[in-house]
């Protein structure tokens, strides 16, 4: 039986050490089972109870999926920050199609009838760069302040008039301020919603849809949290990033340029040790890397590219999966699907 550590071991160790030396075979097995045959085990570990589905799919192939304790892969969930990904391709399109001019551009500009009277200079400086990467250097709203700040009557502004932690491209801050300054920052540029953007610029990517979404008072959509789709759907998109921005057909959507931005190591979470690109975390899991989306209670979209394979696992929102060790438990069961993957790349039973 897999053996789980606790959290805080987890982050004072390396987590590519730990992941591969937590999880050992049994000495007595030839090879480990199928994929298929995990995904059903899983159901009986009490540590995964918060677990609601699961989808495997390598080179663009469905090898399994299951839906635990009465939830479905085709049921919408609420996906949490996993969204910031999303927001992270929609940046991607605008610089492609030349909306924006690139990370390196400076949004003072762009929202200045949003910026506080008398700004901090630094605000100034901060670019779209900075916004993705989580390194904007104004005080975060996330965790606790994050109730304080939806409560505000003008979610924009109050994000611009929080004083600076550190200097834009500093530390990495993680707020969902940040991506919902882009979402109003993609509003005002195209002159249509970060929602109508989504779905006319993602259409033709087969089986992506966004459902309920949530907005701000002036009507701009939430960047980065509450957005609801279809696990099935959160596969998808993944599938676009591994694909190289391009859909089934061949159809370039987003540009492979844009997708190894995103994944370039720009900055670390102070919190897991983790990479950080532009909306992306990345790690090593057993013995791979790995890039993904990370959403409250569990929400997960990972993509190893070096095994073709994508990985899709949903959640209760019923607690916060970093502090309570769920997420490190996630990863686990991720490095137990590549080895199985490893061991047996041709067939799935």
């Amino acid at each position: 039986m897999t053996r789980f550590v606790a959290a805080p071991f987890l982050r004072l160790a390396a987590p590519a050490l730990v992941l591969s030396t937590l999880f050992v075979l049994p000495a007595a097995a030839q090879a480990p089972a199928p994929v298929s045959a995990l995904l059903e085990e899983l159901a009986k570990r009490p540590e995964l109870e918060p677990l609601k589905t699961v989808i495997v799919a390598r080179d663009g192939k469905i090898l399994t999926e299951r839906g635990y304790r009465g939830n479905r892969v085709t049921d919408s969930t609420n996906i949490k920050s996993a969204s910031k990904s999303i927001i992270s391709a929609l940046v991607g399109i605008a610089i492609d199609k030349g909306l924006l001019e690139g990370p390196d551009q400076k949004i003072a500009q762009i929202l200045k009838a949003d910026l506080p009277a008398s700004p901090d200079p630094r605000i100034n400086d901060i670019t779209i760069g900075n916004l993705l990467s989580m390194q904007a250097g104004l005080g975060r709203l996330s965790g606790p302040n994050y109730g304080r700040w939806v409560a505000s009557r003008n979610w924009v502004r109050t994000a611009l008039a929080q004083p600076f932690d550190d200097a834009p491209g500093g530390q990495m801050l993680y707020s969902t301020a940040s991506t919902h300054l882009l979402s109003a920052i993609l509003t005002k540029i195209s002159g249509k919603s970060t929602l109508a953007l989504a779905r006319d610029w993602l259409a033709p990517l087969d089986g992506f849809r966004i459902g309920a979404w949530d907005r701000d008072p002036q009507g701009i959509y939430l960047g980065g949290n509450q957005m609801a789709m279809s696990p099935r759907s959160l596969l998808a998109f993944g599938e676009l990033y591994r694909n190289g921005g391009r859909t089934v057909s061949g159809q370039q959507l987003l540009s492979a340029e844009w997708i190894a931005a995103s994944w370039q190591h720009r900055t670390n979470s102070r919190f897991s040790g983790d990479e950080y690109g532009y909306g992306w975390f990345e790690r090593q899991i057993a013995g791979e890397e790995v890039h993904f989306a990370w959403g409250y209670g569990g929400q997960m979209l990972y993509i190893v590219p070096s095994l073709d394979l994508t990985v899709v696992m949903t959640s209760a929102e019923s607690g916060p999966s970093a502090r309570n060790g769920y997420r490190d438990a996630l990863h686990l069961v991720l490095g137990e699907i590549i080895t199985r993957v490893k061991a047996d790349p041709e067939t799935d039973g």
